[in-house]
């Protein structure tokens, strides 16, 4: 099913308010954080900026941070992937 533009406006500007609890530990480290797609299976799409990008702890940020901190805060929210960054596996 295809999100409406409407919602999907709605949605990221959600994700940005939920993400602005957690940037401020992001910019202490020198890093930050950019939403870049919300996809209609409601993956939210991110990618990392500063030291974030090359950082070996973005994979636990990611799961303990980010995704959790957007699961709680927006249901139905099923993932979050980032487009850049250490890849992991």
């Amino acid at each position: 099913m295809i999100m409406e533009p409407e919602r999907k406006e709605k949605l990221m500007q959600d994700i940005e308010t939920a993400l602005d609890s957690i940037r401020p530990h992001l910019e202490k480290d020198g890093g930050n954080i950019e939403v870049v797609d919300v996809t209609d299976d409601m993956t939210v799409q991110i990618k990392w900026l500063g030291n974030c990008e090359a950082c070996s702890m973005s994979a636990f940020t990611m799961k303990a941070g980010v995704e959790e901190t957007l699961r709680s805060k927006i249901p139905g929210i099923n993932a979050v992937e980032a487009i850049n960054g250490v890849k992991f596996g």
